[in-house]
């Protein structure tokens, strides 16, 4: 059936196995968590060297997939097959026939990455009733620096909203990056005092706590043209590690919701939070914006940012530096 991660999880420490573990979806970064506590955990060191097999799936068949996965472990309650790049195998749906009648003995992990499944199919309905099927969706944007903050307080380490935002803001998305950069930090915390701030953020990991994305966002938000030129400049001069294209998201990002701010007749601070899916921390950048842009000018820079998101990626701009294109974006947005 489909689980969530900590299901899962808590099943496994617990040694309650799955015949089949078909982890699939956009979000590697639980899958790989998954696979690698099957792969550690399961077996004994002393079992796996006869009853752990790991295949890749650009490098075998389904076939040999079947073949293997009915074999019985040798001096073992169990054998574990681990299926690496399953989204690479051919003919996945003759997975059924393994599916509909698995080895008790055998526990079968497909590491499906950056695919889904259709479960209306019979694969899938039966890996759903069968097995344990489970799909690790990619997070938004905007559930990014709630992750962070559950992630180090899970270890017992406490942050702020400034500290998030900043790290999604240069970090993105990617879940594998965000963690090996939260565990940098970590290991760097003073035993006393386990607290992530932006200083900490900017003296080890390079992002500078007054020039990032946040930080002009802010600014243009706010108008407040001396700022938003400073970390233009900054970014100008520092291209390779503030990308315009990632600029340029951000900004589309904040003018987007700001419309939609803008047509919201209920402008409570949780219904806003709420519609914009935003924490509610952030809702008072967005009110002080729209009293700076009305719709017309939020309207009119969502299509500068459409284009310059065009020339960004050298349509109709040949030969232009980004440092020029953002000059003459934060220019046009600004007057």
């Amino acid at each position: 059936m489909a689980v969530s991660f900590t299901e899962i999880m808590s099943d496994l420490k617990r040694r309650i196995y799955k015949p089949i573990y078909f982890l699939a979806g956009e979000e590697p970064y639980y899958i790989d968590l998954i696979v690698d506590f099957i792969e550690n955990n399961v077996l004994e060191e002393s079992e796996r060297s006869f009853n752990q097999i790991v295949m890749y799936g650009e490098d075998t068949t389904i076939n040999n997939v079947i073949e293997v996965a009915r074999r019985f472990p040798m001096m073992s309650s169990h054998q574990v097959v681990i299926v690496k790049e399953a989204q690479s195998l051919k003919k996945l749906d003759d997975l059924i026939y393994y599916v509909d009648n698995p080895l008790a003995s055998t526990i079968l992990v497909l590491s499906h990455k950056y695919k889904t499944i259709d479960k209306r199919l019979k694969l899938g309905k039966t890996l759903d009733k069968m097995g344990c099927y489970y799909e690790s969706a990619k997070l938004r944007d905007y559930q990014v620096p709630a992750w962070i903050e559950e992630y180090l307080g899970n270890r017992g380490i406490k942050t702020n909203q400034e500290a998030c935002a900043m790290l999604n803001s240069f970090l993105g998305t990617d879940l594998h990056k965000i963690a090996n950069e939260l565990n940098k930090l970590i290991i760097t915390l003073p035993k006393d005092k386990p607290v992530i701030t932006p200083a900490l953020i900017e003296k080890n990991i390079g992002i500078s706590k007054d020039f990032n994305n946040f930080e002009l966002q802010k600014a243009i938000g706010e108008r407040d043209i001396y700022k938003a030129n400073m970390i233009v400049m900054y970014f100008a001069n520092n291209q390779k590690a503030n990308p315009l294209t990632l600029t340029i998201a951000t900004l589309f990002s904040f003018f987007s919701k700001l419309l939609l701010y803008h047509y919201t007749t209920d402008k409570s601070n949780n219904n806003i939070a709420s519609v914009l899916k935003v924490n509610p921390f952030f809702v008072k950048d967005y009110s002080q914006a729209a009293a700076k842009y009305d719709i017309g000018n939020t309207v009119r820079i969502i299509g500068l940012l459409r284009t310059y998101d065009l020339k960004s990626k050298g349509f109709d701009s040949i030969g232009a530096e980004p440092g020029d294109l953002l000059r003459e974006l934060a220019f046009k947005i600004l007057h």
